[in-house]
């Protein structure tokens, strides 16, 4: 039996462990395949508070896996395959093991989604980009392309359009489906050029970065290759939620339902970091979820000791 799992070993992950583990209810972290989440591809952060000359995301990672444990946290690189939250205590499986915890904590995060075009792989952090907040800095006045037609894409480029000297914006349809003040913007921005028809076919470097993008015209069939420094793929993200599916409350889009105090539909799951936020997705707004979300396990482990909980059948709230 144990008092918490977290599921997740991003920065909402780590942080809540590192809170947990201070309040002593040594929490068991279930980091998944790709321990450090998102992070541990980007090549460079400098938008994390502490770190005035920058970090690398990997090293971050590791810098808040190594406090997590110094207080205690038991971390294991397993995959969770099922929950069952309907009965409390709750009953989470991984591969090699069935597990049962008081509460639990998901912070399984959020994928972007990829083009899946040549090249994009290959030059990912090294110019192939999916978070315009993040990394517009290491592009000023270069050339940089955007892909996408939606608010997020929209939003991209006039994020982009500040710092760098020319943005494509490339799209398949020849009218963009984000809001009419976005579009409004974009086109009134003269850094901001729009390519609309058309799509990315590759993503083109020299072995050290990226030098450009194939374009393909969809209704000519021509192609072009513009000539870039930074790609940024703007086609929304995928929450890491499949497994909780029919557990907890998700939105339209797969995201956790949570409310403020980060407690999801059922009492004693809570959810912390990109896979309960479809707006911010920061490392430091996850932190910062990751620390609330702890602390509310604190209290609701609390107000246990004086229930005869285990075994009742979850209400669902």
């Amino acid at each position: 039996m144990r008092s918490l799992i977290i599921v997740g070993s991003g920065p909402a992950g780590y942080t809540a462990a590192v809170y947990a583990a201070r309040a002593e209810l040594q929490p068991l972290l279930l980091t998944g395949m790709q321990m450090g989440g998102q992070l541990t591809t980007t090549d460079r952060v400098e938008n994390f508070p502490g770190f005035p000359e920058g970090v690398l995301g990997p090293e971050l990672m590791n810098r808040m896996k190594a406090q997590a444990e110094r207080f205690g946290t038991e971390i294991r690189m397993e995959a969770v395959t099922g929950v069952d939250f309907g009965y409390h205590p709750f009953t989470v499986t991984t591969a090699s093991d069935s597990i049962q915890a008081k509460s639990v904590i998901v912070a399984t995060g959020a994928s972007a989604r990829k083009l899946g075009i040549a090249g994009e792989e290959a030059y990912a952090g090294k110019g192939v980009s999916y978070c315009a907040t993040c990394d517009a800095f290491f592009f000023r006045e270069k050339r940089v392309a955007v892909v996408g037609g939606g608010d997020s894409a929209l939003e991209e480029a006039l994020i982009l359009a500040k710092v760098a000297s020319s943005v494509h914006l490339i799209h398949r349809r020849d009218q963009f489906r984000g809001s009419p003040v976005l579009q409004d913007r974009v086109r009134a921005n003269e850094r901001v050029h729009l390519v609309m028809e058309s799509v990315a076919e590759e993503v083109l470097g020299d072995g050290e970065g990226v030098t450009g993008v194939r374009v393909k015209n969809v209704a000519t069939g021509e192609t072009t290759d513009l000539e870039i420094d930074g790609f940024f793929a703007a086609i929304g993200h995928t929450p890491n939620t499949e497994v909780f599916r029919g557990q907890i409350d998700l939105d339209g889009q797969g995201y956790v339902l949570a409310n403020e105090r980060m407690h999801t539909s059922v009492r004693g799951v809570f959810a912390a970091g990109d896979v309960q936020d479809p707006v911010f997705r920061q490392a430091v707004t996850a932190a910062g979820s990751g620390c609330m979300a702890a602390l509310e396990v604190d209290k609701f482990l609390a107000e246990l000791e004086d229930r005869v909980y285990p075994g009742n059948k979850n209400s669902g709230k």
